[in-house]
């Protein structure tokens, strides 16, 4: 879940510095791992598959000195885990590290190519020295350099930059991933989060969405998406407290929201081959045979549940498999009936440790089926005992509302929806060319999203004051509504519940007045028309209707709807991932207003490990 360290100073031991805030890292899981630095104008690097261990000893062996330089641990998306596709990448005079996923690397890459660049790697990364390098070859100085390229690139990505022959002189860039800047004492340092600076100072400055930064040993400088020179606030952050710091938001479930375009674009990148954009599982390939599965049972827990119910839509629909999903702790006890052969079973937690959860999961292997597990903690007990796990490289999830998690858990399904698609010959080449380039898409539409952030804060206002709220969707916004109502009920209070909107006259209907507000998870999709006629029948009764759609869908429902709030157009495919962000910020915004305990809602456990 790659971490990010730059050093820009004159004490020296550049390298050994990068490494200290490396291994503060390594909580975060990676594969490999470098460093690069400047020395005398001229850069060297050291890179490492494996542990850090393994570059330290590189670095005893062939150290290398210098007082700028950057680092990187990686954990493997686009291109194998080893030390050619290892961070710092570099091409010519430049040296970079980079977290994200940017979706236009093959276009970028196969115009570089005409250019006559040469690539040595499989990774989307390496495609963004080489952009820099091909603008510093016209003329162009590094600061310059670099703001034309962020300008052509498509995704998202933190970056921390290092030219040779300019020793006073980092470039740090986020969009979607966050970045902060360390402030030292005639040194600065450029992190992936807080605790990646802590060795060195507590003075942090937190980039926000679309800042690039210049960083010189003295002073640093920070740019808006604009270009525009902008102050961003100074905060003290405490270095045992840096681990699991809230920056510059208001409660970690805020924080981890926020964080969902970097969360999504890891989850994304351990499953997509970017360069053939094609679909390749994590782990032993031939622990599940696809073809020849005959039936899908998932199960689990809470949002993980709801994290399935869109999967189901997608297995049967891409994969043309047969699925029943099934809440664990009902599951475990109803005896299910269950084929002895050809069968897969596929259970979801965050933490990997669910009891409920691990219960079924050892009902199944007793069956004699299959099993595979979306787990967030690779070490965990479901973890262990599964044929195949597919990781959510989401990383520490504080809030126990989940958010971040329940996105990524959305990425893993759809990538196994698609391997298994494909596997089973349902979907052909070109539809999975189609569908992996919408998943890639997901870390840039969120990043989008966030627009939405104020407008949504706004309507919490009024909706807070509700005593029960309805959430309504179709198809497989059905589940999106479902986890609306369940985030509004945990972190508010407020009594909420979700509905299949064709349910509507089949009873809740009778629920409507105008004192009830009514949230339409519905994008302009095949069944928007009649998400529209279920939304006409609550407005003409009255109700109180929030509308969550794109600009095609707001546009068509007119001034029924009392409110809209317009998300960025998408795949249908993907819409579920995307739209889980906006139902995530209202239940935010309601709460805050409520004043209730974001963060540690009443009751609640982060990891339910007990019936």
């Amino acid at each position: 879940m790659c971490g990010i360290i730059g050093i820009v100073s004159q004490q020296g031991a550049a390298a050994e510095r990068a490494m200290e805030a490396l291994r503060r890292l390594e909580y975060r899981g990676y594969d490999s791992a470098g460093v690069a630095t400047l020395h005398e104008g001229k850069l060297d690097r050291r890179r490492a598959a494996g542990k850090l261990s393994n570059l330290q000893s590189l670095l005893n062996e062939t150290p290398i000195p210098g007082s700028v330089g950057i680092g990187h641990t990686r954990w493997a998306t686009h291109g194998a885990a080893n030390t050619q596709n290892a961070h710092p990448h570099v091409s010519g005079s430049v040296a970079l590290v980079h977290n994200g996923i940017i979706e236009n690397f093959r276009h970028l890459r196969e115009t570089l190519e005409q250019k006559g660049h040469v690539f040595e790697t499989e990774t989307d990364s390496e495609t963004i020295a080489h952009l820099i390098t091909s603008n510093l070859e016209t003329g162009a100085d590094p600061i310059s350099a670099v703001k034309a390229s962020l300008a052509d690139l498509e995704g998202a990505f933190a970056l921390g930059i290092i030219v040779e022959g300019h020793d006073d002189l980092m470039i740090g860039a986020r969009k979607g991933s966050p970045l902060v800047i360390g402030v030292g004492d005639n040194e600065m340092f450029l992190g992936s989060d807080a605790l990646a600076v802590a060795p060195f100072t507590n003075r942090v400055v937190y980039l926000e969405e679309g800042d690039w930064c210049v960083l010189r040993h003295t002073s640093y400088e920070i740019f808006d998406e604009t270009g525009a020179s902008v102050n961003r606030p100074e905060t003290m952050v405490q270095a045992a407290s840096a681990a699991v710091e809230k920056g510059n938001y208001r409660h970690f479930m805020q924080k981890e929201i926020f964080e969902q375009p970097d969360s999504t674009a890891r989850t994304i990148g351990a499953y997509v081959n970017a360069l053939d954009q094609a679909i390749e599982l994590p782990g032993d390939e031939s622990a599940i045979d696809w073809a020849s599965v005959t039936h899908l049972h998932m199960v689990a827990c809470g949002t993980a549940y709801y994290a399935t119910c869109v999967a189901e839509y997608w297995f049967e629909q891409i994969a043309g498999l047969p699925v029943k999903t099934d809440i664990a702790s009902e599951f475990r006890y109803r005896q299910p009936a269950l084929p002895k052969q050809a069968g897969l079973a596929l259970f979801v937690s965050q933490s990997g440790e669910t009891a409920d959860t691990l219960a079924a999961l050892r009902y199944c292997k007793e069956a004699g089926l299959k099993t595979a597990a979306v787990v967030n903690v690779p070490t965990s007990t479901i973890a262990r005992e599964v044929d195949l796990v597919l990781p959510t490289l989401a990383g520490p999830e504080i809030g126990v509302a989940s958010t971040k998690a329940f996105t990524a858990q959305l990425c893993a399904l759809a990538a196994a929806a698609i391997a298994a698609g494909k596997a089973r010959g349902h979907i052909d080449r070109a539809k999975e060319v189609e569908l992996v380039d919408a998943l890639s898409g997901i870390p840039r539409l969120i990043s989008e999203s966030f627009a939405l952030d104020s407008p949504i804060a706004g309507l919490a206002r009024d909706l807070s004051k509700a005593r029960d709220v309805i959430y309504l969707g179709r198809g497989v916004h059905y589940p999106i509504a479902l986890e609306g109502a369940l985030k509004l009920k945990e972190i508010s209070y407020i009594h909420a519940e979700g509905y299949a909107s064709g349910e509507l006259k089949h009873g809740p209907i009778a629920l409507i007045d105008e004192e009830t507000p009514v949230v339409f998870v519905a994008p302009f999709d095949a069944l928007f028309d009649k998400s529209l006629s279920n939304l006409q029948e609550v407005a003409a009764r009255r109700g109180n209707v929030l509308l969550i759609s794109d600009a095609e869908g707001v546009k068509e429902a007119g001034d029924t709807p009392a409110h809209s709030v317009e998300v960025p157009a998408c795949h249908p495919f993907v819409a579920p991932i995307l739209y889980a962000v906006p139902v995530q910020l209202l239940a935010y915004h309601i709460a805050v207003e409520k004043g209730t305990d974001v963060d540690q809602p009443r009751n609640l456990a982060k990891s339910v490990t007990v019936e």
